[in-house]
């Protein structure tokens, strides 16, 4: 179970806080989602659970521990807007074990076969996939580190109706190993396969 009491991010140039007191819970094998328009603070929310950045003040919970920015970067694993663009293997093979060489063919090939891309050759460029493939791709670049907590950001965004709804049936069903946390300011899809839903409005949550 993921716990957040009460966090507050407020860098010092800021004159108000980004975060304000947020308040979450996440149970295990659940998706949580959410909502909310640009510069509301969503993002800004995952870097902190990703270890990314530094809470101002508040606590963080994966069951009974409480977790510094160190914790975080183990526990979860965060998907970026557009992750596309940040890749830099050459092929399926070389992305996934980027920063992890010693990982085996069997565990790389289970982890496409999570996001359905196993029948796709090791050596094909992430370049020659298409949108909703990369995307794929750049989740099971996550889960081939066995996160606990998987993070992301505008996961559909950019992609056409039939890849938001082919992506959004691989999130509902990738719910049966991970606990998942979707930021969204257009949730369509996205909405219906949550299992709990906030809303998120400069810096404030609240349960939808």
């Amino acid at each position: 179970m993921l716990y957040l009491k009460n966090v507050v991010y407020h860098p010092p140039a800021t004159p108000q806080p980004i975060l304000k007191g947020i308040n979450l819970e996440l149970a295990p094998q659940e998706l949580g989602l959410i909502i909310g328009p640009s510069g509301s603070g969503k993002t800004t929310l995952l870097e902190i659970l990703a270890g990314l950045a530094e809470k101002t003040r508040g606590e963080i919970f994966w069951r009974d521990q409480e977790l510094n920015s160190l914790d975080l970067q183990e526990l979860g694993g965060l998907v970026f807007q557009f992750p596309e663009r940040h890749f830099c293997g050459k092929t399926l093979l070389e992305e996934l074990r980027l920063g992890h060489p010693e990982i085996g063919v069997e565990r790389i090939k289970q982890a496409l076969s999570e996001v359905s891309l196993d029948h796709l050759p090791l050596n094909t460029s992430p370049h020659d996939l298409s949108g909703g493939q990369q995307r794929r791709l750049s989740l099971a670049v996550q889960l081939i580190r066995q996160p606990n907590l998987l993070l992301l950001d505008e996961p559909t965004a950019g992609l056409d109706w039939s890849m938001r709804r082919q992506l959004s049936k691989l999130l509902e069903s990738l719910k049966k190993h991970w606990s998942l946390l979707i930021v969204s300011h257009d949730p369509n899809e996205l909405f219906n396969i949550a299992d709990r839903r906030w809303k998120i409005n400069q810096g404030e949550l609240e349960t939808i």
